[in-house]
């Protein structure tokens, strides 16, 4: 038996291809664009997803076709593709970065109330949430809502063209503040509010579930099933193993979140923090930023304009460790705790003295900084957790990332949601892989830089406060 793994990414879509103990046989990747054109704007064409995802397939079964028993996908949250009768894409999807929805997302939790939308949802609304991208349409694109007959996510969109089954699964829905996540189900109030009807909405599975067979004349072969999949943290957490109350997975990519898997649901004191369900049945707390290793990749290629992500090799010690240049890491605003879709980046402190890798260590503390202000928020705290995703390829922010949070971390090497959507479909046709994370290293915090950056995260804390009015568009 052979698995194949998609990960429907933000930048590019990564597959993988398995056999039946999730040994990794072939893995492939192709980028597609994204147009941030404009203030706020954040749109991808699906149709560019699926030619990438054809690509992809096409490399990644050349020399090995046939006995492909299953297709999981795991992608990119949030995201708002809308179709008309006939399953044609209207517009451009609208990406879970997109913050153009201040007006509904105020309108959410104020007209209609922060603890109306937790009891409905189990979470308030967020600029990057679907529903609010769905009142923003049909404000200011009439013309669109009116053609809509269809919404899905875009996994969910990936899915539909291999299967011609319109599906989703309960780790992506719960992101779409439509849906009732203790009670796993669309939420009818919530979609009497937004104006649309059920049967525009997808199907709803838990995420090992078949949904379809891959159709005859994409020329793959065999009867191969493909599972409903899952929201990529959720696909990463299953591809990370992190599934049992007590875990936490860090993931350092595009954005960051801090993800901790419950047992049971769970209703937060802080809304900021989101409660979801789970890709393995159950249910989990996450945090979410919205800049992450994309921070990283704005300041090495835009500020510095080179591709040598390597030139950091300060020690780190008492001394590097004390300098005072912050960065505040909202480039697209920020989710989790702030909630604020007008903040954005900055650096604070800056000197006639100050070089290339004071920059860069100052980002690599701002984000992890936000990281902390997601971990400050879960229940009881993280007592250590794994990292993944593009981030962890810098041993010097991972040691930042240990002493920022005062806990031990393990740096695994793993595709995250391309494997979790192949462990995923390996589920749903009777079989359990068991995963175990390649721990490439681990990260003890030492006490003394703890209690600098404890110090330092201190005044981070004020700079959000003291800036935040700065951003807000005028009235």
């Amino acid at each position: 038996m052979k698995f194949i793994g998609i990960d429907l990414g933000t930048s590019s879509v990564k597959m993988i291809m398995t056999d039946e103990k999730m040994n990794i046989i072939k893995q492939v990747s192709k980028a597609y664009p994204l147009d941030f054109s404009e203030y706020g704007k954040s749109e991808q064409n699906p149709e560019d997803w699926w030619n990438a995802v054809k690509e992809g397939l096409c490399e990644l079964t050349s020399d090995n076709a046939g006995g492909i028993t299953g297709i999981g996908v795991g992608g990119q949250m949030h995201g708002l593709v809308m179709l008309d009768e006939n399953y044609n894409v209207i517009r451009p999807a609208i990406l879970w970065n997109d913050t153009r929805t201040s007006k509904e997302t105020d309108y959410l939790n104020n007209a209609i109330g922060k603890e109306n939308l937790q009891k409905l949802t189990g979470n308030i609304a967020f600029a990057g949430f679907t529903a609010t991208k769905i009142l923003w349409v049909k404000e200011n694109e009439p013309e669109n809502f009116a053609k809509c007959a269809k919404i899905c996510l875009p996994k969910d969109y990936i899915n539909f063209m291999l299967t011609g089954v319109l599906a989703t699964d309960v780790s992506d829905a719960s992101g779409t503040l439509l849906f009732d996540v203790e009670k796993r189900c669309w939420s009818s109030e919530m979609l009497e509010l937004c104006n649309i009807s059920k049967d525009m909405l997808p199907t709803v599975y838990e995420s090992r579930e078949p949904i379809g067979r891959v159709k005859p004349e994409l020329g793959l072969g065999g009867n191969i099933t493909v599972c409903a999949g899952a929201g990529d943290n959720a696909a990463a957490a299953i591809g990370t193993n992190t599934v049992y109350d007590g875990q936490c997975n860090i993931s350092l990519g595009t954005s960051g979140t801090v993800f901790v898997p419950t047992e049971n649901y769970v209703k937060t004191d802080n809304p900021a923090l989101h409660s979801f369900c789970h890709a393995n049945g159950k249910y989990h707390l996450m945090g979410c930023i919205l800049s992450a290793a994309s921070a990283n990749k704005w300041l090495v290629e835009n500020i510095f304009d080179t591709d040598d992500y390597g030139k950091n090799t300060i020690a780190l010690n008492a001394d590097t460790v004390s300098k005072q240049i912050y960065f505040m890491p909202y480039l697209s605003g920020e989710r989790c705790p702030h909630n604020d879709s007008h903040i954005r980046g900055a650096f604070i402190g800056l000197s006639l003295n100050t070089e290339r890798a004071d920059l860069q260590t100052a980002l690599f503390e701002g984000v992890s900084f936000a990281i902390k202000d997601c971990v400050g928020l879960i229940p009881n705290g993280i007592k250590k957790a794994t990292v993944c995703g593009g981030g962890t390829k810098s041993r010097l922010w991972m040691e930042i990332l240990s002493n920022v949070l005062g806990t031990e971390i393990s740096v695994i090497n793993n595709e995250g949601p391309a494997l979790g959507g192949a462990i995923l479909a390996a589920q749903a046709a009777g079989l359990n892989p068991q995963i175990k994370n390649d721990i490439l290293y681990t990260v003890e915090p030492d006490e003394e830089l703890v209690n600098i950056y404890n110090r330092k995260y201190k005044k981070f804390k004020k700079l959000y406060p003291a800036l935040k009015d700065f951003y807000k568009e005028e009235k």
